[in-house]
């Protein structure tokens, strides 16, 4: 049986994305489920296998067609973007931001070409992408420029619990004024078809409380009662198998023994809680709505221990084996 073919950019290369790049193409593993394509630069990812003392060699590539699949083997698209002498670890630098873009921007473009089956992506610093005059906040905003995706979803999974969330990055006060009937019912319909995409195909979807006790009826607030619910009813008349809104001190708990195959959380922090709680490391981001599979760690580029052999590579190794196991239902 093949296995699928993976891109992995390195991240910011001040970051702790090239050290988990490393220790995780030396998993066992990673090796038993995917063909990984390495792209970023060969000079940081040369250091990077110093530091972690793993046994792997450098093989240059222009094209995945070109990649060797064995073990000890790290494949590279070699972009050459990083001068030695400019290069700090943990600092905020302009040209690690551009590359790391550059890295970001090539395995998308292998994505888009059907050269690769998924994307796995490490850790960027949002500094770091202004200093290099990159115009994006993050990871996701860039794979929707570059596959034309108007609005991707984000679904985080850990241990079998997955969890979507209706709004992301905007204050709580910004949040609020996003709790609408419509965005709801819009959100639940492209997750459902992102779940499908992914190969799930049973079970429910729980729409998360946000208020207290989800509302008391209005005792404690009303976005519940106006929108929420609403919602819910007019979904469940269309025919879709969702259920809400569940408290969400209890929702979580719910779906991670299965009760549920998703949960849609109502704001950033809610559902991050709920899954890093459950297993910080394990908890992988995957954007859906794409033409293309793009999972990713879920941590930051640790400027503070990068360069040390500190960070953990078990966040890396989960993004790439979901990728793994995603992609041939996404394929299809």
């Amino acid at each position: 049986m093949s296995k699928a073919i993976v891109a992995v950019p390195i991240g910011d290369p001040a970051g702790v994305g090239p050290e988990i790049v490393a220790k995780s193409i030396a998993s066992e593993k990673v090796f038993e489920v995917a063909d990984c394509i390495i792209v970023g630069d060969m000079t940081v990812m040369e250091k990077a296998i110093e530091i972690t003392k793993t046994d792997l060699k450098i093989k240059c590539i222009e094209s995945p067609k070109e990649a060797v699949f064995e073990k000890g083997v790290l494949n590279l698209i070699d972009l050459s973007n990083i001068d030695q002498d400019k290069f700090e670890f943990g600092k905020v630098n302009g040209m690690c931001g551009k590359a790391a873009y550059e890295y970001i921007a090539k395995s998308i473009e292998l994505a888009n070409n059907g050269e690769v089956d998924a994307v796995a992506t490490t850790p960027i610093n949002k500094e770091s992408l202004r200093a290099g005059g990159i115009n994006f906040i993050g990871h996701t905003e860039i794979f929707g420029a570059l596959t034309n995706t108007a609005d991707p979803l984000t679904m985080f999974e850990t241990n079998g619990m997955r969890v979507f969330f209706l709004t992301r990055h905007v204050s709580l006060r910004e949040m609020l004024d996003m709790i609408t009937k419509e965005r709801i019912k819009d959100y639940v319909v492209r997750c459902q078809d992102a779940l499908k995409k992914l190969g799930v195909t049973e079970g429910t979807m729980a729409i998360a409380g946000l208020n207290p006790h989800s509302g008391e009826h209005g005792l404690f607030g009303w976005e519940e009662v106006n929108e929420i619910t609403p919602a819910v009813e007019e979904l469940k008349a269309e025919g879709y198998d969702v259920v809400g809104p569940i408290g969400a001190d209890s929702v979580f708990h719910q779906a991670a023994q299965g009760r549920f195959n998703s949960v849609l959380s109502l704001y950033h922090d809610q559902g991050h809680i709920a899954t890093k709680t459950l297993d910080f490391e394990k908890t992988i981001a995957i954007t859906g709505g794409m033409p293309i599979l793009r999972t990713s760690v879920d941590h930051g580029t640790a400027f503070d221990i990068a360069g040390k052999d500190i960070v953990s590579a078990v966040s890396m190794i989960e993004a790439i084996l979901l990728a793994a196991k995603y992609s041939p239902n996404y394929k299809k």
